[in-house]
């Protein structure tokens, strides 16, 4: 027999992502496996492939892989560049860093621009370095969205502002794996060339979906791309996805629940849903603020709506607290990656989560300082709940 207590009530799961599976989307999963060279499976298939390009905002084609995040990282790349080209690449965090890493590992030139992990990705400093760029050997600009690791979002818009300002002709890549369906995103508004993300976020899904939008640009770029691709190619998704089928065996399960997944947005509506994960970023700020303790992301400009990176006090290691916490209070927080080890714990507050799991969430944080004996002013819970107070408040005097 095992010797672990039981512990009652449900898990708080506030890792950035999986972001817990809401009950409706769960039983779309189980209902039963059909075969996917029926014209059942081809209706299903245009239906969440027609669905998702309303999250992204886009009319572009979206292709769908049976992979993590980082599948459609190395679609993105091999199917639009050539080895040996270079890459802009901002250091924002872990994530960006993998990219850069996987770049450098299939025979691309990355440009790496340094950060200190602590700001998003500064539209003035790409301007510079493609305007450096007169030969325009550059041929993507890589940015996250939202840096999962670090709590700071980049904004798309000012990046493409950018690009075009330096008159620079590379594509412009976007991670959006921690922030689609939750941050307001528009691939064809802001310019975007190639667009990625993953099922297990803010689309409310377990792991194993990527999505890709794409524009005309980047198509046509892949038509002269010399990097190998075989399960990756764009083309063979594209011309399969026409007719609703797919080029390999589908994840249809995970179909079923994307289709309910794109419907439960649509039914939010993607604007509340915005606001929603901007009140939880409010709140999750406030409460650190009163405890006296800082928040990662140093400028106000970067707060991120998903995610929130809390910096431990000297003497003070992160993953000590966390666990005292997994402990005692049955909920899990984000540990700190690469160079964040043991110095930072994150606080998700994404995906399909409301005003009162937040609040539990912070009380099982401000509890757990308490316990850890971690130096800290009481009331972060209070202020808290005075910010989604207040923005409650004020959605209701619009109304």
């Amino acid at each position: 027999m095992s010797n672990t207590t039981r512990q009652p009530g449900r898990h708080f799961l506030q890792i950035p992502g999986p972001t817990p599976v809401p009950e409706r989307i769960i039983q779309a999963m189980a209902r039963t496996i059909i075969d996917h060279r029926s014209q059942a499976f081809a209706d299903l298939s245009l239906r969440v492939i027609n669905g998702i390009k309303t999250i992204f905002k886009t009319k572009q084609p979206v292709i769908l892989y049976p992979s993590s995040g980082t599948g459609a990282w190395e679609a993105a790349l091999v199917n639009t560049l050539s080895p040996g080209d270079k890459v802009l690449m901002v250091e924002t965090g872990q994530f960006a860093t993998l990219w850069k890493d996987m770049a450098a590992k299939i025979g691309l030139v990355p440009e790496f621009l340094p950060t200190d992990w602590r700001t998003g990705a500064e539209a003035d400093a790409i301007e510079s370095a493609l305007k450096r760029d007169t030969a325009h050997e550059i041929k993507a600009v890589c940015v996250v969205h939202n840096e999962t690791a670090t709590g700071c979002r980049s904004w798309i818009q000012d990046i493409r502002k950018a690009l075009d300002a330096a008159g620079h002709p590379a594509l412009l890549m976007v991670d959006t794996i921690s922030s689609l369906g939750c941050l307001d995103y528009r691939h064809d508004e802001w310019g975007v060339d190639v667009s990625i993300s993953g099922s297990q976020k803010g689309l409310m899904l377990p792991p194993g979906l990527s999505f890709t939008a794409v524009s005309e640009k980047a198509l046509e770029a892949a038509k002269s791309a010399s990097l190998q691709r075989s399960y990756w190619s764009w083309q063979d998704m594209i011309v399969s996805n026409a007719s609703g089928f797919f080029p390999f065996t589908p994840a249809t399960g995970l179909l079923y629940g994307l289709e309910t997944a794109i419907t439960m947005l649509h039914e939010e509506g993607l604007d509340n849903v915005f606001a929603r994960h901007e009140r939880h970023g409010r709140a999750t700020r406030a409460a650190v603020e009163t405890w006296g303790l800082e928040v990662l992301c140093r400028d106000p400009k970067y707060y991120s709506p998903a995610v929130t990176s809390v910096l431990m006090p000297e003497g003070h290691n992160a993953d000590t607290f966390r666990a005292l916490v997994l402990e005692n209070f049955n909920m899990s927080l984000g540990t700190g990656l690469n160079r964040l080890s043991g110095k930072v714990f994150r606080i998700g507050h994404l995906g399909d989560t409301n005003d009162l799991t937040i609040m539990g969430a912070l009380s099982g944080v401000e509890m757990g300082l308490e316990l850890a004996g971690v130096p800290h002013a009481k009331g972060g819970v209070t202020a808290a709940m005075a910010e989604i107070t207040r923005a409650t408040n004020q959605v209701r005097a619009a109304a």
